[in-house]
């Protein structure tokens, strides 16, 4: 069971330290904040970190690892290229590979996709009478990865006690901070 004897040492803080503490975390919230927004300019994507949450995409990618996305419109989606789309009424992003290019006689450019690790393409996956994909439903593109680091977000999800001892973990680091802080 988690203890909260912490929570004693922080009532008997004096109203500055106990600011100062508030303060603190707020702007380290607000950092990341502004850097996940500055990110998102940058790269064009409104999720320019995913994580792969699913085994679809093995050998390329394992479930865990972090990408880090771009999508610029000026770019043409070619195949082959590793894409982050979303499926309307799904909340959850999917990266997959684009496997084909349909290019109508308008200039309009629709695309299929299918993970690397499954039999079939992702018609199935899509919503109910849509064949392709369109630019619009691009997340961004993958540009790079670092392996098995998105796993703590996967953790998270999966095992909720974890999120829980996780946010007391950073509570009580935080507090041993304040502690250090007030005695030098």
């Amino acid at each position: 069971m988690l203890s909260l004897d912490f929570l004693d040492d922080v009532r008997r803080m004096n109203k500055r330290q106990l600011y100062y503490q508030v303060l603190n975390f707020g702007m380290i919230v607000s950092s990341a904040l502004m850097i996940w927004k500055g990110l998102m300019v940058v790269t064009g994507s409104e999720s320019p970190i995913v994580v792969v949450l699913s085994g679809s995409m093995e050998p390329a990618f394992h479930r865990g690892d972090l990408l880090f996305l771009t999508n610029h419109v000026e770019e043409p989606i070619r195949v082959g290229e590793i894409v982050v789309f979303k499926i309307e009424g799904r909340d959850i992003p999917i990266v997959h590979r684009v496997l084909k290019i349909h290019e109508k006689e308008n200039g309009d450019i629709k695309f299929l996709t299918k993970g690397d690790n499954n039999s079939v393409d992702d018609r199935g996956l899509y919503k109910r009478g849509q064949h392709w994909l369109e630019k619009k439903d691009v997340v961004g593109r993958a540009r790079g990865f670092v392996p098995y680091i998105g796993i703590v977000t996967i953790l998270m999800n999966d095992y909720p006690k974890f999120k829980v001892r996780l946010v007391y973990f950073i509570i009580k680091e935080q507090y041993a901070v304040a502690i250090n802080v007030k005695m030098s």
